[in-house]
């Protein structure tokens, strides 16, 4: 499969097109065919160098994606190959065809939402949900001003 690399920090020139092996499944692990990825702020701190978690080298970028469950490992009954579905979190990355995942990061698409809307539920979704019914305790009578989307 194809998916992007990143061998050294730096730039966006570091992001490399590779070949790669599949993914396999092992024991509570979903294998994600990805119809979009998320691409967040983080991945680019990440992959400058400059976050504080530095990530080994080589890897794959990105956590968020949506796509079609192509395999499951051992032990996991609540998804089966077909199924649409978004990750909050992936072990291998999602810049790629095929994204390896834990069970618990793997969660049911609505059909009513498209790959790409499932691809922003995580970082961008619970970022906002945090940040409006947590952190400043939204009202519904309220009204906000979203100054950067």
């Amino acid at each position: 499969m194809k998916a992007i690399r990143v061998k050294k920090f730096g730039d966006p020139n570091v992001l490399q097109l590779e070949e790669v092996p599949d993914p396999a499944p092992g024991a509570g692990q979903v294998v994600v065919r990805v119809h979009a990825a998320g691409v967040n702020p983080v991945e680019t701190y990440i992959r400058s160098g400059k976050y504080a978690a530095k990530r080994p080298l080589p890897y794959t970028p990105g956590d968020d994606a949506a796509g079609i469950v192509e395999s499951v490992g051992p032990g996991v009954t609540q998804y089966r190959p077909g199924d649409r579905v978004y990750t909050t979190g992936t072990l291998s990355g999602s810049y790629a065809q095929k994204a390896l995942c834990e069970v618990g990061s793997v969660h049911r698409l609505p059909d009513k939402l498209t790959f790409s809307q499932g691809a922003a539920v995580g970082v961008p979704y619970c970022t906002a949900c945090y940040a409006l019914f947590y952190r400043a305790c939204a009202k519904p009578w309220e009204t906000i001003l979203v100054h950067g989307a």
